[in-house]
């Protein structure tokens, strides 16, 4: 056998410990097993408390079966479509409007909440102000207006706009949080007021992303706009609700194929506006 010259490494063997133990390449973690061990016996506890049961499952299969014999074929008869783009024209216009509003509160309500612009007193006022418009869901607060308004397109604006001005405002404060602080800096150093600090440091920075989330907002209350309707904040919402209850499921199936084909078409507008702004 051939000596081995210093030049050559050692031959490879197992890495030992301290104690001469080989050492394990991938040391068990007994809290994150504990862990996922405690989620999945908290799941099967779950299911049996909400009697999620495979028996139900499957009668619900049945069910759905039924279901769906009695939308096909879509109702098309001229009357019922007259009914249903006047009830997707309103959706439509409810979603512009409060699209439109939304934005224009939102943004100097995400200008206020940004930690790096605005005194901690008023980021912390407005970041409770954006986590109240956040806390519910649209048909919630649809709910709380159709009360205070009463039924009709209204409700449906109003709630969507509390619900833009929670999301939009939040990621605009961060957007804006995240900006490369130079250019404000340099513009403060001319003596330059606030105002023209946000106009000439800030905005050049954050409007694209800014444009980037109403657009998207807008699909959101397109769609919102669809469910807002069925507790009475107008749109499409009614007529669906209607007939889902008068059991004209050839109808509804004639509702959820014109919305479909109605946020597919907004999806590939806002898709190339996004671009656009990119």
């Amino acid at each position: 056998m051939a000596a081995r010259t210093g030049s050559e490494p050692p031959p490879p063997g197992p890495a030992r410990g301290g104690a001469g133990r080989a050492a394990a390449a991938f040391p068990p973690n007994w809290p994150a097993r504990l862990g996922w061990a405690l989620l999945a016996a908290y799941v099967l506890y779950a299911a049996t408390k909400l009697d999620v049961t495979w028996a139900r499952f499957v009668t619900g299969l049945g069910n759905a079966e039924r279901f769906l014999g009695r939308m096909f074929p879509p109702n098309l008869e001229p009357d019922k479509l007259q009914l249903i783009s006047a009830g997707m024209l309103e959706s439509l216009q409810i979603a512009v409007l409060a699209t439109a509003a939304g934005i224009v509160l939102s943004l100097p309500l995400g200008l206020a909440a940004a930690r790096n612009l605005a005194p901690a007193a008023v980021s912390g006022t407005m970041r409770g102000v954006i986590a109240v418009c956040r806390s519910f869901h649209p048909v919630i607060v649809a709910i709380l207006f159709v009360k205070a308004v009463g039924f009709g397109a209204l409700a449906g604006v109003l709630a969507l706009i509390v619900s833009t001005m929670g999301f939009v405002a939040k990621l605009f404060a961060e957007v804006v949080e995240e900006m490369d602080p130079g250019q404000v800096e340099a513009v403060r150093a001319t003596g330059a007021p606030f105002l023209n600090v946000l106009v000439m440091g800030v905005f050049p920075q954050v409007m694209s992303r800014f444009i980037g989330l109403a657009v998207y907002q807008f699909d959101s209350n397109l769609r919102n706009s669809t469910m807002v309707g069925i507790v009475g904040g107008g749109g499409i919402g009614a007529p669906l609700f209607t007939a889902y209850q008068r059991f004209d499921y050839d109808v509804v199936l004639t509702i959820l194929l014109v919305i479909i084909a109605l946020i597919m078409l907004c999806e590939l507008v806002s898709g190339r506006v996004r671009k656009v702004f990119q």
